[in-house]
């Protein structure tokens, strides 16, 4: 094999590398920001709920009267303060899983089941990293390996296609 494929595909091996070994850092960093999504509607619905309870109701019923009123306003309020109990019920029950699964899961759990608003913020202000957690350094290697093994079998074939065929003659 030819020295020049052997420097490309160790080349590529390492781009390779780099580029897998982001994963696990946009799944670290979608952690992070998960648990800022979270934080921020504890404490908007702990506020709610410290007003609904000031007023003699519990959170769901709150809840229920802000939807049922007939001002329009009012009942998308409601609808509002529902979906952001429920949203921190998701987010909640998603960390949770993510804590308990093992490196790679939580990067197929994150892709899988990640929550798109919070997925997109991570995306927007995405900084690379090279991590060095076990989880960094098989994410590089596994992509080093892919790379560098892709480049080299290409160029085999891409040889073999060159080669003169030899037909038999009778």
């Amino acid at each position: 094999m030819s020295r020049i494929v052997r420097i490309v595909a160790f080349g590529m091996g390492l781009c390779g590398g780099i580029v897998a070994s982001q994963g696990p850092e946009f799944a670290q960093q979608y952690r992070q920001r998960l648990g800022g999504a979270i934080d921020e509607l504890q404490r908007v619905i702990a506020r709610f709920d410290a007003d609904a309870r000031a007023s003699g109701e519990t959170l769901d019923s709150a809840i229920t009267r802000l939807r049922s009123n007939t001002d329009s306003f009012v009942t998308r309020q409601g609808a509002a303060m529902q979906a952001n109990v429920e949203r921190l019920n998701r987010l909640e029950a998603h960390r949770g899983a993510m804590m308990q699964a093992g490196p790679f899961a939580r990067i197929a759990l994150m892709v899988r089941d990640g929550d798109q608003d919070v997925m997109e913020a991570v995306y927007r202000d995405f900084e690379p990293a090279l991590p060095v957690t076990e989880e960094g350094v098989l994410s590089s290697a596994i992509g080093f390996v892919m790379a560098w093994g892709c480049v080299l079998l290409l160029a085999g074939f891409v040889r073999s296609l060159r080669r003169p065929h030899h037909t038999a003659r009778a």
